[in-house]
């Protein structure tokens, strides 16, 4: 008898806590099927009627308010920050990966102290480096391009994807890759054949992690680019006109801008859950 009451209770007490986290997640999906008049009403109501013009602002390209038609660009936005984000990943995997596992498989004078400063700049908070960014991109006209947007967001995604693998690669024992040597292979072939596919879920984990941490990038965005360049986090700020703050159209692109990142999630959740537990227990 005790134990289906316990069940019940563990069951309850579960479905609470998903209630409490994905509570947000549903109120947003519902403002954006919800004129700003429905959402501003008071007192509030659980009724309404459901309606799709949201969407077709974004879509469209045009949002009506009260003042006139507006143009806006979350479209190209929303590419912006595929773009950006994709490359940035990219860039710090080609450059990380590698540099991961030198400091785990190597020791050389400075390189603790080295790979500290590179973790450094992810603490750094992003308004102590805009100033001499945006003196140093003036000088080298990398103001208001891709080239220098990725290059900037290598502060994001390359120390998480450095840190991360190394441990991956620490974890994973060097015994194989020295049987592999003596059979004659290259450090580079022994690299790619054996201590890469090893530590392959840490890099899918690690890369999807700093994808994430790149498409929710605001500050350096805002700063270094303009309209045309920014991500869809700068873009958002189109909602907040002269006639007021469009809740509705901010909902509806909330609910289209974490559509990439949740899917790439799902796809990526087997790699991503044994990459995140790999290591934790041992023994």
């Amino acid at each position: 008898m005790r134990e289906p009451i316990t069940r019940i209770l563990r069951g309850s007490a579960l479905a609470l806590i998903l209630l409490f986290f994905l509570f947000p997640i549903l109120w947003i999906l519902l403002m954006s099927f919800q004129t700003n008049a429905d959402i501003l009403r008071i007192p509030p109501r659980l009724g309404f009627t459901p309606t799709l013009s949201n969407y077709v602002a974004l879509l469209s390209g045009k949002l009506a308010t009260s003042s006139g038609t507006l143009d806006i660009t979350f479209l190209r936005n929303l590419g912006n920050s595929l773009l950006l984000s994709v490359a940035s990943v990219a860039a710090s995997l080609v450059l990380g990966v590698p540099a991961a596992y030198a400091f785990a498989r190597y020791r050389f004078r400075l390189g603790e102290s080295i790979a500290f400063t590179l973790l450094s700049f992810r603490f750094a908070p992003p308004l102590l480096v805009l100033l001499p960014l945006s003196l140093y991109f003036q000088i080298l006209g990398l103001t208001d391009t891709y080239g220098g947007l990725i290059w900037v967001y290598q502060l994001i995604t390359l120390p998480l994807i450095l840190w991360i693998v190394r441990g991956y690669f620490e974890d994973a024992s060097p015994d194989i890759e020295h049987a592999y040597r003596v059979d004659g292979h290259s450090w580079w072939r022994t690299f790619t054949r054996i201590a890469v596919p090893l530590a392959r879920p840490g890099i899918a984990a690690a890369g999807l992690l700093a994808f994430i941490f790149a498409w929710n990038n605001f500050v350096f965005a805002l700063v270094l680019a303009s309209a045309d360049k920014q991500p869809v986090t700068v873009g958002a700020l189109a909602f907040v006109t002269a006639a007021g703050i469009q809740y509705g159209q901010i909902a509806a692109a909330i609910v289209l801008s974490i559509l990439p990142t949740l899917a790439l999630a799902l796809y990526a959740q087997r790699w991503l859950v044994e990459g995140l537990s790999l290591g934790a227990v041992k023994g």
